[in-house]
């Protein structure tokens, strides 16, 4: 099940990113082994008690505003509200109540998402609560008061955040059709791909780069299966728009990606991979979904015999951290292997849900150590005790260790091939929990 995804909006200056912030605590820079994550991250996943969310930080949101950047970031707020589970409305009772907050109000209305209601900067709760009851007025529910600088009032304000989740886990889960988030920059066909599948133009197509707006649903049946097919609008360059705006494109990426099972990267043939191509990918990567590579316009290239496999070779070179991801070269235009797109799907759905017997992978893990010593430090060596797998889509492993310390990235990474070399796992990731048990004396 993807994890629910709560969206902070609001006016500029409430307190937005201070909020993002302390419920982020230090999973901001979590990522450092993997490529082309985003420094400043506008999303991060939280988790408070058992319940683990994906947190995202949307500009401030100027009704009215003809400003080019501040209705930008009303439009990318307003992408936000739409893919969110649900919205915490930040409001400031220094300002107190202004028309503005009214103005988001009645956009957050028209949502029909379950919004909470927070006013931030409420320092001294006892003196402050009077000003605080004059937010019953925007008449979208209770005002949780909160200090996101002095981390007051959180637990409460998560507790009502988390109510929430329950409702929209259970319709999710009744639909157990795979879904397939279609990314990648703007222009790369992603729509295309998608008219070409359903045979009619469902998703706007332009070769204006980012006609499509918002991420769109397509209900796809192929040889008698069923699929959902999650349209994203692309990313773009950070030299084409101000820094600004690419932190919001990737709102639409990054919720995409986590109500997929699939992510479908698509790159331009004509371009290349890129940096840019890195980033997206990076992001499906985190967040341990199934990948395949996907290089559209292929009938446009100039080929001899050598030019898929120096294509391969720069595309594994570029998405190193994620040599399980499979690899197509297809065309939106002519229709090029797109039903060899459903096999791949098909099968690493299958290679996602695939559970290995604990015997099995003590037996891979006993010869893998065999065969190369596990790393020692300071005389003290590395023991692997037990391997399990404890859960599917990804597939998830824990290892007991004797001590966590001592076992490395490179050694996980060496594990986890043996186990590949074995099973395969396709166009999945693999996930690996390291705990530790204490050496009995």
């Amino acid at each position: 099940m993807s994890k629910p995804v709560v969206a902070i909006v609001g006016r500029p200056n409430v307190g937005k990113s201070t909020l993002f912030n302390a419920l982020a605590g230090d999973t901001i820079s979590i990522v450092k082994d993997t490529p082309g994550v985003t420094r400043d991250r506008i999303y991060a996943d939280c988790t408070w008690l058992d319940m683990t969310f994906t947190l995202i930080d949307t500009g401030g949101i100027e009704p009215d505003s003809s400003d080019i950047i501040l209705s930008q970031m009303r439009e990318q707020a307003e992408i936000a509200i739409a893919t969110a589970d649900v919205i915490l409305f930040i409001t400031d009772v220094r300002q107190g109540l202004v028309d503005a907050d009214a103005k988001v109000a009645d956009m957050l209305r028209r949502s029909h998402k379950p919004v909470v209601l927070v006013v931030n900067k409420v320092d001294n709760f006892e003196k402050q609560m009077p000003d605080v009851y004059e937010f019953y007025n925007l008449g979208i529910g209770e005002p949780n008061p909160v200090s996101a600088a002095g981390r007051l009032g959180l637990g409460d304000m998560l507790e009502n955040v988390t109510k929430h989740f329950q409702i929209s886990s259970e319709q999710e889960e009744e639909d157990e059709r795979p879904r397939i988030a279609i990314v990648g920059k703007p222009n790369v066909g992603k729509s295309s791909i998608i008219n070409k599948i359903v045979g009619e133009n469902r998703v706007i197509v332009s070769d204006i780069a980012g006609t499509t707006r918002d991420a769109v649903d397509t209900d796809i049946v192929y040889n008698g299966n069923e699929y959902i097919f999650i349209d994203t609008a692309g990313l773009r360059r950070k030299n084409k728009i101000k820094e600004e705006l690419e932190r919001y494109s990737i709102i639409r990426t990054v919720t995409a990606v986590e109500r997929a099972d699939i992510v479908v990267m698509v790159i331009d043939a004509t371009e290349g991979v890129t940096e840019q191509d890195a980033k997206i990918a990076g992001i499906a990567h985190e967040r341990g979904k199934g990948v395949i590579i996907a290089v559209n316009k292929w009938d446009a290239i100039e080929k001899n015999d050598k030019t898929i496999y120096r294509f391969q070779e720069k595309i594994r070179e570029t998405l190193s951290y994620m040599p399980y991801a499979e690899m197509i070269f297809i065309s939106a235009k002519t229709g090029q292997r797109l039903n060899k797109l459903f096999e791949l799907i098909d099968m690493i759905i299958e290679n996602q849900s695939m559970r290995i017997a604990t015997g099995v992978l003590n037996e891979i893990m006993t010869e893998a150590v065999a065969l190369q010593q596990p790393p020692s430090d300071k005389g003290k060596r590395l023991k692997l005790y037990y391997i399990t797998q404890v859960s599917v889509k990804p597939p998830t492993f824990v290892i007991f260790v004797n001590d966590k310390e001592l076992m490395h990235f490179s050694y996980t990474r060496y594990i986890e091939n043996k186990i590949r070399e074995a099973f395969g796992f396709r166009g999945t990731s693999l996930k690996f929990i390291i705990r530790e048990r204490k050496e009995k004396s």
